[in-house]
């Protein structure tokens, strides 16, 4: 997305702002209030994303990598997941809001491309830059004065650099999970899929990545196994946690050990991530003992 976008002109003056805010405040409502559309908004885009790189089954790690197909796909699975988060019906676009026929349009560049039988709606605004790991909620009319002059071979239009004034912004440079594995080494991706079972490559995963958050998707895709619930717990001295215990590495699961996180200063886990620690203190060993965990 653009670094410098000017800032939004929808005030109680201008001619959108009815409608516009009419519209967020909808879309507020139906995720559950702002900072429930702020926390799971991000996650969504994350997700939809990440299923089509699959780094585990394709060894991509990134965005770019992909065939211009998928990435056309992505743009299709954000609206249908996004509909989907908001509980919003199929219209003569992509939804319905308040009566309205409204598009959604997503990018992963600078700008959104409009279709023709766009031009003149509502627009829901979707954008990910995976760069900087921020991601973009806007609203706008999309009326002529707003649109470039040129257009594609398709008749679409962008959104002119005078026309991102006119987007009412729900969410904006607003921090989404990075892809994890652009955060992880070459060397270490290889290191974690070496191993033969889920088990070991679990193992591998909490051994070579610690003290950072990873979110239950990255596990199960790491895994490949159904139960892999049961292995990353203790598991009558066989599962992944046991495994890693004995070398004297902690995994803890944001859920059930948070109390434990939270007295061993590691980050703030959510209640679907996980954390792996080497103690280094034997005050740090003690403490983890008095939460059931002998190392």
């Amino acid at each position: 997305m653009k670094t410098t976008i000017p800032p939004s002109i929808i005030t109680p003056s201008h001619p959108d702002h009815g409608l516009l805010t009419a519209i967020a405040d909808e879309i507020s409502d139906r995720a559950g209030g702002e900072t429930a559309l702020a926390a799971e908004f991000p996650a969504m885009l994350r997700q939809c994303i990440d299923d089509v790189i699959m780094t585990p089954k394709t060894g991509r790690r990134s965005y770019d990598e992909l065939e211009k197909t998928e990435k056309t796909y992505i743009g299709t699975r954000v609206e249908i997941e996004l509909r989907a988060m908001l509980r919003l019906p199929k219209g003569k676009l992509d939804t319905v809001i308040l009566g309205y026929d409204v598009d959604i349009k997503n990018t992963m560049g600078s700008n959104w491309m409009i279709p023709t039988e766009a031009q003149g709606h509502p627009c829901i605004l979707v954008a990910a830059d995976e760069a900087r790991a921020l991601c973009y909620l806007g609203l706008i009319v999309t009326r002529p004065d707003y649109l470039t002059l040129g257009q594609n071979k398709d008749a679409k239009k962008s959104i002119s650099a005078p026309g991102f004034a006119n987007i009412l912004w729900l969410l904006q440079d607003h921090p989404y999970p990075p892809n994890f594995w652009r955060t992880v080494a070459p060397e270490v991706v290889e290191r974690i899929f070496a191993g033969q079972s889920g088990n070991q490559r679990m193992a591998n995963l909490f051994r070579e990545v610690q003290g950072t958050p990873i979110t239950r998707d990255v596990v199960e895709a790491v895994a490949k196994q159904q139960d892999f619930m049961r292995r990353i717990r203790s598991d009558n001295g066989r599962g992944t946690r046991d495994h890693l215990a004995r070398e004297g590495i902690l995994l803890l699961s944001g859920h059930y050990d948070a109390p434990l996180i939270s007295a061993l200063n590691l980050p703030l886990c959510s209640a679907s991530e996980f954390i792996s620690y080497r103690p280094v203190l034997q005050a740090e060993i003690d403490l983890a003992a008095r939460h059931g965990i002998a190392l």
